[in-house]
């Protein structure tokens, strides 16, 4: 084709850079103009107010649904330095961030998407001493960033009001986020956050999220209030724990537990993102499978007759009853999939494997009747197993 002929010459792009883009193409920021990417507004915004917190600048943060369908989030860190550069330019910061930082959100956008698809904003900064305010509309700065009095203490509180000629709706759901909220919480026990409703006539709804057993508390979150499988009854103890690894440059926190009924239920996590499956995922199964083979063939009587988790995913002990929850944070986490929830660290997998077998294997030595009945549970078709107590041996699971 010639250049004469071509209709995608120079004269013909259109370039859109900063709000202008935003708001052409709103999907390809917030990847909804629906109620989705209506509540990954409210998780852009608060993703910094949390890493304030998380930094330990700040101690809490307050999210408020307003009865005109604004929405508040406030903090009591030291107050943005510079909001306006933080609201109106660009940043690039899409996905997660190292271990120390959270992302509410995969597409890690900013608060900059955030005004540039909202019909107004305004920012209040408390910082040294003095109170300064400022406005914005779509993206722009509409008044300077002026001292509106003193200020007896400091922090940052954003307030936007989604555009209505952008999205679909722009009713918040507050359940939806508090389901978020709540899981955020969960897997980072320094978390302080509040999410309170002002627009139901019946009065104000609000609740505090709060959960320094972390992991522990999201296990029974899953088990509990349930019908079928969810209401079954747990035959054993939450088993938790935390672990540094720099083979794999991150932690990894994993609380399990198992139920008398129903199949498995293992929820993975990456930098406190869900995930849809990974190595920190596969890692988990390994280290449950290793764990129950080793014990069982070591202290039950009759020695079960299986292979062991080498020979094979499907071989070892399946997943009945399980509820796991394993959350690793990283320094450079690598997703994998057109929506990045796979993780794919290879040094994960293996990390998590042997801390997963070796705590649970302890767990197990030291809770004989709730092992049994684990290895009946994960087992189905092993004879009813007996204890075979240990003669001679130092600590327990020795040899």
């Amino acid at each position: 084709m010639s250049q004469d002929n071509n209709p995608y010459d120079g004269i013909r792009i259109e370039v859109l850079e900063g709000w202008e883009a935003v708001r052409k193409r709103p999907g390809m920021y917030i990847g909804s103009t629906g109620e989705r990417g209506l509540h990954d507004m409210v998780f852009e915004v608060a993703d910094r107010a949390v890493d304030e917190v998380l930094a330990g600048r700040a101690g809490r943060v307050d999210i408020t649904l307003l009865p005109d369908d604004g929405v508040r989030v406030a903090d009591d860190g030291p107050g943005e330095a510079d909001p306006e550069a933080l609201l109106t330019r660009p940043h690039s910061n899409a996905g997660p961030r190292g271990r120390h930082r959270v992302t509410l959100h995969r597409m890690g956008v900013g608060p900059f998407v955030v005004n540039a698809l909202s019909s107004r904003m305004t920012a209040e900064v408390r910082r040294g001493g003095v109170r300064r305010e400022q406005e914005y509309a779509r993206g722009a700065a509409l008044t300077p960033l002026t001292d509106t009095g003193p200020a007896t203490d400091s922090g940052t509180v954003i307030t936007f009001w989604p555009d209505a000629g952008i999205f679909e709706t722009t009713r918040f759901s507050f359940d939806s986020l508090a389901d978020r909220f709540r899981e955020l919480v969960l897997l980072n026990r320094d978390l302080d956050i509040s999410l309170t409703d002002e627009r139901h006539p019946d009065g104000v709804r609000s609740v505090r999220f709060r959960f320094p057993d972390g992991a522990r508390e999201l296990v029974a979150l899953f088990d509990g209030g349930g019908e079928g499988e969810h209401a079954a009854a747990a035959i054993t103890d939450t088993v938790g724990f935390e672990a540094e690894d720099p083979r794999m440059a991150g932690t990894l926190e994993v609380a399990l537990r198992w139920r008398d009924g129903g199949g498995e239920r293992v929820r993975g996590f990456a930098n406190s993102y869900p995930t849809t499956g990974g190595s920190h995922e596969t890692g988990l199964r390994e280290g449950v499978a290793a764990a129950l083979d080793a014990y069982a063939r070591r202290r039950l009587l009759p020695a079960p007759a299986y292979p062991g988790p080498d020979a094979g995913p499907d071989a070892g002990p399946d997943g009945a009853g399980l509820t796991a929850v394993v959350s690793v944070k990283l320094d450079d986490p690598e997703f994998q999939g057109s929506t990045r929830s796979v993780l794919g660290n290879a040094a994960v997998r293996g990390c998590v494997a042997e801390a997963v077998r070796e705590q649970l294997g302890a767990w197990l030595e030291e809770h004989p009747e709730q092992a049994a009945a684990v290895v009946a549970r994960a087992l189905p078709g092993v004879p009813e197993p007996r204890v075979c107590e240990p003669q001679g041996f130092g600590r327990p699971g020795g040899v």
